[in-house]
């Protein structure tokens, strides 16, 4: 959600009528038949509209597993990981045409009646918000840095405006709060394809860093006449491993998860494609996951180019770091804060809209229940942002328990309970193989996570 879960308001809409603005009356995903209409999607902007969905803040954290993993061990990873999502997303499209269905939530009632509606429930809520926290720690690391900036570089002292913490308070108060309490978001989604080409500015501003900052890394660096004094460094700093195994590479294939999370929203652009076609759309999945593969796979190959083993977990610290005034990596970093605050209160909405359908049901809109869910939800993500010490926790606690639950073992479980073809079919064994995959993905990256927190402290 992939910045790993940019869910457009469109992404929400009924099939072929509704509240296409995202009322906050209707159900976050509908329960009907895909039908096909007059006029719906077109091919090219289904995929962009998918693309958006899965790139996300996961593309900050990709060049710290490949540190953890090495080039070869990066790369197998993320192919395994990219090919199993477009895998589970043809077992998603496949029970959509048997069953007619184009809701996550109520294939899990499908499935595994009223508990598999609510499992699903409670997933999308925690990997929203999870989405939003790493957003949250953006804002907290990179906002100070961003003001600093546009600052004297003679300026001194701890300034208000540099506490990461109060800012994002600050921040969250006048900006996303608002933003948040909007009951439609319909003007919100045409926000999404700006953030889509921050992403992209964002990796070609990564290749083209790596060949203004030297290597050995500077271990003491003079910003204002642009010179690197290299200390106690040797050249053995500048090559790249080809694999890795450490306690730290188990945070590698959560983040990957993360990142191509795109499942929720799947079946409603299902829904909306023009003529739509379970080729058609397993198409559209296979074109978006590829050219979201190839960007990811070249921000994290040339963010580990550039720093090697010194990768920061976000890694915009890095080039906070030895670069803090340089023209092009400023305006990145506007750039993805801009896409932050726009995306927040996106992720927010369909997170709030899952958990009031949850607890209250599909009754009449109300005020009382609007505010305080977006108060707690919004509460949760904050306090969440502020006391996580580090992106990785979020990628690796989120992407180890809900993501792949989400991207391979519900998918799975789901298509065993409701297909009724033969188990010794290729999608009934390969169903088994994503249950089983999943499972062992999120047990082994989560212990790897839980022995990193034991020797850190």
């Amino acid at each position: 959600m992939s910045i790993n879960g940019n869910e457009t308001a469109d992404l929400y809409r009924e099939c072929g009528a509704g509240d296409i603005e995202g009322n906050e009356t209707t159900p976050l995903l509908t329960n009907g038949s895909v039908q096909t209409r007059a006029k719906g999607a077109s091919f090219a902007s289904s995929v962009f509209n998918l693309m958006n969905a899965i790139m996300g803040s996961g593309i900050l954290g990709l060049a710290y597993a490949m540190a953890n993993t090495g080039i070869v061990g990066f790369c197998l990873l993320l192919v395994l990981v990219s090919s199993l999502a477009a895998y589970s997303i043809h077992l998603l499209l496949k029970l959509c045409d048997q069953t007619g269905i184009n809701s996550y939530e109520d294939l899990g009632e499908r499935a595994l009646q009223k508990p598999g509606k609510v499992l699903v429930g409670i997933s999308i809520i925690i990997q929203n918000i999870g989405a939003m926290s790493s957003y949250l720690f953006i804002l907290k690391s990179e906002l100070p840095v961003a003001i600093d900036s546009f600052l004297s570089p003679d300026s001194v002292g701890h300034a208000w405006y540099e506490d990461g913490r109060l800012l994002l308070i600050l921040v969250t108060l006048c900006v996303v709060l608002p933003l948040s309490m909007l009951t439609k978001i319909g003007f919100l989604g045409y926000t999404s394809s700006i953030c889509f080409f921050f992403m992209l500015y964002f990796a070609i501003v990564v290749v083209v860093k790596k060949f203004s900052i030297p290597c050995p890394l500077p271990h003491n660096v003079t910003t204002l006449s642009g010179a690197f004094q290299i200390l106690n460094s040797t050249d053995s700093e500048c090559t790249p491993k080809l694999f890795i195994m450490s306690s730290k590479s188990g945070y590698a294939i959560p983040t990957m998860a993360f990142s191509f999370l795109c499942h929720t929203a799947i079946l409603p652009i299902y829904c909306e494609l023009d003529r739509p076609t379970k080729a058609k759309m397993q198409n559209i999945t296979n074109a978006s996951i590829s050219l979201s593969f190839l960007v990811y796979l070249i921000s994290a190959l040339f963010g580990y180019l550039t720093f090697y083993g010194l990768v920061d977990s976000e890694l915009l610290l890095g080039y906070n770091r030895y670069m803090p005034r340089d023209i092009i990596v400023i305006m990145v970093r506007l750039a993805i804060l801009l896409s932050v605050l726009l995306t927040v209160p996106l992720i927010h909405f369909p997170a709030r809209k899952a958990a009031t359908l949850l607890l209250f049901g599909r009754r009449p809109f109300s005020w009382l229940i609007h505010i305080i869910a977006t108060l707690i939800i919004l509460g949760v993500v904050l306090l969440l942002a502020i006391f996580v010490p580090n992106i990785r926790n979020v990628f690796g606690v989120v992407g180890s328990t809900t993501s792949t639950c989400l991207m391979f073992v519900f998918p799975g479980i789901f298509y065993l309970k409701i297909n009724r073809g033969p188990l010794r079919s290729f999608d009934s064994i390969g169903a088994v193989l994503l249950v089983v995959i999943g499972f062992i993905m999120g047990i082994i990256s989560f212990s790897f996570i839980v022995i990193t927190w034991v020797h850190d402290s």
